[in-house]
């Protein structure tokens, strides 16, 4: 479920697919293909892998017009060619790509498709099968599809030919991406702009359970109900700037969007050709050797450090200490034996924490570095240094960098805890996998946050997070984006400290966002809430799946434990955006505020 990209016109197709997929790499997958249909039938290649190895894979077919072609990341059935898309039906008549997830799959396998041989293990070749099915029952192309389409459950971005109909590419979406991209004598479709700017600069936007039929010369949106829609194109903007933020209006949604790519591509980083963890030597022998590490961070960083301290004493048993970069250098605590220092910063060239870096290596102490930029300050002159490999983060307000130095320190704990020896009953890589699919659940959410931002936080001058455990640090940097962005004026508070003090802060009206992810304190915060509400606050309860109840506001997918964090940020970064939006400010680029903190 990582990109599409489809063609129908009169260039030769396979060079087209594969510079528009080559363009989604950044996406992270784990293997791709495509289909392109010639005058007789439809030519199927499909590599667990790199881009490269399909194009070279490729390198003999001849004409084609017409085709789809996709990059996945492995979510029901294993990293494999026969899992990998596109699929085909069982007489191989039908082709299909798909994005998102199909909640009701197993269900649309037992109550239409018994019998049917399918030869992967993904939800996605239901929907190919169901196709086929229903076309022996309408005898048509378009009915057969958009019955099946209206079966599904779920979130899909779905492309599909027909191999005796060289005319038509049948689309359709919801909850996932997907655009429409219009030019002379050929038509395109592709879940990012970024693939096809080459080709066109004029997109059609598809809403929601619509279908498309996308041929040379026109292109046709309808309802699911079949009602024909009309639609006026919109440009991609192609210049640097805009070239890099694509279609989106501000850098900050695409790197909100980008989190569940980001979280593949740490799992591709960090693992070995056996799928096992890979870290260098030289970091795990330093991080057995210590005996107290100390994270020294600030802002985002430092609360991406706060959780980061839960992993390496609960699952590493080190004990750890996260300090404030600008405080340590004047108020240096007592230091342990030995201690080994992390740094974490996105832009590695902040200032403060430079300063700590120069004083603890005047003290003969080692240095590891968690940063997003390899060639930065705080990389070259550390000892070692975690790529958090996020790709370029505009927005002045971090997002991604967030979640990946969250997911970094994670994969940091358990090597360091398999490295000494200690069992655990967790595997980093598979859980953030589960992370990377419920963050782009989260992330197709945007209306309903958006309609909570609305009810919420229209024109209010003050809001208060609260949560407990993992939580409040949640919380914490939740009151950092909005106050960011939106210049609300929020704090994030642990719930157990609300009657020493801050509860006096609460009027008639008062938002008050409160997390729910962790069942050992569940009652406690919600009743937390029911003190605040007893004084007139405008309550939120952002609950994780499993422990919501009726009233709550919102729910996100359930993930482990110890990794909430990574999930339970996405809506408190999407109220955040849509809190500055609706106020006008300039969400890239808070006033008084730079993306990298480079004078102490």
């Amino acid at each position: 479920m990582c990109g599409i990209v489809g063609y129908i016109g009169y260039k030769d197709t396979k060079d087209i697919l594969l510079n528009g997929l080559a363009k989604l790499e950044y996406r992270g997958y784990d293997s791709a293909g495509m289909a392109v249909l010639d005058e007789e039938t439809i030519n199927l290649f499909k590599v667990k892998g790199r881009i490269a190895a399909l194009r070279k894979r490729t390198e003999d077919t001849g004409l084609a017009t017409m085709g789809i072609g996709h990059t996945r990341w492995a979510t029901h059935g294993a990293p494999s060619a026969d899992n990998a898309h596109p699929h085909q039906s069982a007489s191989g008549r039908f082709t299909l790509v798909h994005n998102g997830v199909i909640e009701n799959y197993q269900e649309l396998k037992e109550d239409y498709l018994d019998g049917v041989a399918f030869g992967s293990e993904t939800d996605t070749e239901v929907i190919v099968q169901l196709v086929e099915t229903n076309y022996e029952r309408y005898q048509d192309t378009a009915e057969a599809f958009r019955q099946t389409i209206s079966l599904l459950r779920g979130s899909y971005a779905i492309g599909l030919i027909d191999r005796e109909d060289h005319e038509t590419i049948y689309v359709a979406k919801n909850k996932s991406p997907l655009l429409v991209g219009l030019g002379d004598g050929f038509n395109v479709v592709t879940s990012d702009a970024m693939a096809t700017l080459k080709e066109t600069d004029q997109y059609l936007e598809i809403f929601d359970q619509e279908i498309v039929l996308v041929s040379r010369h026109f292109v046709e949106v309808q309802k699911l109900s079949g009602t024909v829609v009309n639609r006026q194109p919109f440009t991609a903007q192609i210049d640097v700037s805009d070239t890099e933020k694509g279609t989106y209006p501000h850098f900050m949604l695409k790197e909100i969007d980008e989190q569940p790519f980001v979280m593949r591509r740490i799992i591709q980083e960090y693992q070995d050709e056996r799928d096992r963890l890979k870290l260098d030597q030289d970091v795990r022998n330093a991080m057995k050797a210590c005996d107290r590490i100390y994270i020294i961070a600030a802002g985002t960083s430092y609360h991406a450090g706060l959780v980061g301290k839960q992993f390496l004493e609960k699952m590493a048993g080190i004990p750890a200490e996260v300090h404030v970069a600008s405080e340590f250098s004047y108020n240096m605590p007592l230091l342990s034996e030995n201690p080994l220092f992390v740094f974490i910063s996105q832009s590695g060239e902040t200032a403060d924490s430079r300063s700590v870096l120069v004083k603890i290596k005047e003290m003969g102490h080692q240095a590891l570095t968690i940063t997003n930029v390899p060639g930065s300050t705080l990389s070259r002159e550390a000892d070692f240094t975690l790529h958090l490999h996020a790709g370029p983060e505009i927005a002045v307000a971090s997002t991604k960098a967030y979640t990946a130095q969250i997911a970094v320190l994670a994969i940091l704990a358990v090597d360091t805890a398999r490295a000494k020896g200690m069992k655990l009953d967790f595997d980093p890589l598979q859980e953030l996998a589960i992370v990377a699919n419920a963050m782009e659940v989260l992330t197709d959410q945007k209306e309903t946050i958006e309609e909570l931002v609305r009810d919420n936080l229209g024109t209010t001058r003050n809001a208060f997070f609260i949560g407990r455990s993992s939580d409040y640090f949640v919380c914490l940097e939740g009151a950092l984006k909005l106050k960011e962005i939106s210049y609300i004026q929020a704090e994030g508070f642990a719930g157990g400290e609300l009657k020493h003090g801050t509860i006096a802060l609460i009027e008639e009206g008062t938002p008050v966002i409160a997390l729910a992810t962790q069942e050992n304190v569940n009652y406690s915060i919600r009743s937390n809430v029911q003190e605040v509400a007893a004084r007139g606050a405008n309550d939120m309860i952002l609950s994780m799946k499993g422990l919501e109840q009726d009233t709550d506001a919102f729910v996100v997918p359930h993930v482990h434990e110890l990794l909430t964090p990574l999930v339970s940020v996405v809506p408190m970064q999407l109220l955040a955006y849509y809190a500055a939006l609706h106020r006008d400010c300039d969400v890239d680029k808070p006033r008084n505020l730079a993306k990298s903190v480079t004078v102490e």
